[in-house]
């Protein structure tokens, strides 16, 4: 696989065994180095990629790599070898067993395909102010949403370590994550306790089988199964919760990063037209559309319904996952769009009052499985629904709706 500049190594003495590896896997060229030369190294030959192996020293190091590494403009995978310790937020882990590297260099080409995206997106932004301010203001720290599945002891403790850094979804049965991976945006699984091995074994083989979930990050708290699966991104962390988020978080912000240059790339698709944050509308094309779906209803008859998701204005990740959330399960013929006070506007063509209330409910009966943190159980949105008059506009519509919600809240 070709990439843009060389694969850079950095060990505390003589090049490791994965440098090899590499070489024969044609991740080329590959360029040894100590960790004195690291920092002189990176800025001058311009990497596709570094790679750590981790010991002692690295761990000494490994901070001021890390931030050097996360002020490059064009995304730089920083793939640390068999840590010992926890990693920075932008250091993904990889552990080997038994001296064989398919998952490093699995995970390396998966880790260089978020580079070529990141390269695309980026030309294809050139220079339009608005597209690029939109693009900057992406905090992949602040957007994974990871599926926490167990039942075991170490479950509360996991919820909490992993809900201060990120958004979580609880899941009790494998049957219910299956669920979950089809109706909402995830960005990794943490598998806790509580599942035999054999239980393990045909979840992960259904995920590797699986061209939509394959690329998923996937952190098994234990190692009672052999990672021997067709999963790049599949990483054991058997260690104490903490550990195991602080470790987790750089594979969640690889693919949380990865989905908003997507997004990205299909509203630069659209023209602008759609929000790259949330996949809904913008603000300036949803008033355009709404404006247009009242006129026609108005004039040709039928039927048209508007909710309003509120959420809780003092945690603005709960609007922007319920936003994604939205995007995804609002019906093909429906719009919407995130709005500045923390909500949300749905547009339901077609639809009267009854029946937009039932769409409201089963919407709002998602969005509320997902935490963030201890302070934040739920996220369960306050939701107003209005049906459109052959005396409204749209604008005496909205009018309307903000004066239910506000009856509502008090």
């Amino acid at each position: 696989m070709s990439q843009q500049g060389p694969i850079i190594v950095v060990s505390a003495g003589e090049p490791p065994p994965f440098a090899s590896a590499l070489h024969d896997a044609e991740l080329l060229p590959v360029v040894p180095c100590r960790w004195a030369d690291a920092s002189r190294s990176l800025a001058q030959l311009a990497p596709a990629a570094v790679v750590v192996a981790a010991s002692a020293t690295a761990e000494i190091g490994l901070e001021a790599l890390a931030r050097q590494v996360a002020a490059t403009r064009l995304y730089l995978p920083l793939i640390v070898v068999d840590p010992t310790t926890s990693l920075p937020d932008n250091a993904i882990p990889c552990t080997q067993s038994g001296g064989k590297f398919d998952r490093l260099i699995a995970r390396l080409r998966s880790a260089l395909r978020v580079r070529t995206l990141h390269s695309t997106v980026m030309r294809r932004v050139g220079g339009g102010a608005a597209a690029l301010a939109t693009f900057d203001d992406a905090d992949p720290a602040r957007d994974p949403t990871v599926l926490l599945i167990g039942r075991g002891a170490a479950y509360p403790s996991l919820s909490v370590s992993l809900g201060e850094r990120m958004g979580v979804v609880g899941a009790l049965r494998i049957e219910a994550a299956a669920k979950h991976l089809t109706t909402r945006d995830i960005d990794g699984i943490v598998l806790g306790e509580g599942f035999t091995p054999r239980v393990e074994d045909a979840f992960l083989t259904v995920l590797a089988e699986d061209a939509r979930f394959r690329n998923l990050p996937v952190v098994l708290t234990s190692d009672a199964v052999s990672p021997a699966y067709d999963l790049p991104n599949l990483e054991i962390i058997a260690a104490e919760p903490s550990r195991v988020a602080a470790n987790a978080l750089p594979l969640l912000r690889q693919h949380a990063f990865e989905s908003h240059l997507r997004r990205m790339l299909k509203s630069i698709d659209a023209g602008g037209l759609l929000d790259p944050r949330t996949g809904l509308l913008a603000p300036a094309a949803f008033n355009r559309d709404f404006a247009t779906a009242v006129h026609q209803t108005v004039s040709n008859g039928g039927g048209l319904s508007v909710a309003r998701f509120a959420f809780d204005p003092d945690h603005p990740r709960a609007q922007l996952d319920g936003a994604r959330i939205l995007s995804r399960l609002m019906r093909q013929m429906d719009f919407g769009a995130a709005q500045e006070d923390g909500s949300v506007l749905v547009v339901f063509a077609e639809t009267d009052l009854r029946t937009a209330h039932m769409i409201a409910r089963r919407l709002t009966s998602v969005i509320r499985q997902t935490s963030h943190g201890k302070r934040d159980p739920r996220s369960e949105p306050l939701v107003t629904v209005a049906s459109l008059l052959p005396s409204d506009s749209a604008k005496s519509l909205l009018a309307r709706l903000y004066d239910e919600a506000r009856r509502a809240a008090s």
